[in-house]
């Protein structure tokens, strides 16, 4: 049997449901697949993840698949699809940070002393507690937003709180006598 032959039938194998014949072909057509979309984007990592992306969008479409069409020409054309999809995603993000690098107010350069103490002593908290500084003190939310947005108890968001700012007044040479 020709490889086109084998493809039809598994074609029609997997329109029936067929996972393993869905399989087979993935099996016979992903190296393809995989060296075109390498060669296109010039990433390997992401080639395989849109290759993943590809056949996930394959199988759901199967049934769309024409009669006799090539499967590897046919694959490739989705590939290519969400690798156009993913740079315009890209484009999208780079014009956003770039937006928001303009808007932001000039920075004085170099960070203080100070500041890069608090940025040592902020990545020496556990990653709880440095969640729930980064957001009561340094984003102003409630307690009660932070519970909810970290998916805490409240009394849990406000002893992080507490924990964690008097570490930080610590590690800047502060007094925790204002409260």
């Amino acid at each position: 049997m020709s490889p086109e032959g084998l493809d039809v039938e598994l074609v029609e194998a997997a329109r029936r449901g067929s996972a393993s014949a869905f399989a087979r072909l993935v099996e016979r057509h992903q190296q393809a697949l995989r060296a075109f979309l390498r060669r296109t984007c010039g990433n390997w990592a992401q080639a395989d993840d849109l290759a993943q992306e590809t056949f996930l969008s394959a199988w759901e479409r199967i049934g769309k698949l024409e009669a006799g069409a090539s499967v590897r020409a046919w694959l490739c054309g989705i590939g290519y699809n969400k690798h156009l999809t993913a740079l315009r995603s890209a484009g999208r993000s780079r014009a956003r940070e770039k937006a928001w690098e303009a808007e932001k107010p000039p920075s004085s350069g170099a960070m203080s002393d100070e500041r890069l103490t608090l940025e040592a002593a902020l990545s020496e908290l556990p990653p709880d507690q440095r969640a729930c500084v980064a957001l009561c003190l340094a984003a102003d939310f409630s307690h009660a937003e932070a519970a909810e947005a970290l998916g805490l108890p409240l009394g849990t968001v406000k002893s992080h709180v507490t924990r964690g700012r008097a570490r930080l007044l610590e590690a800047l040479g502060g007094s925790d006598d204002g409260r």
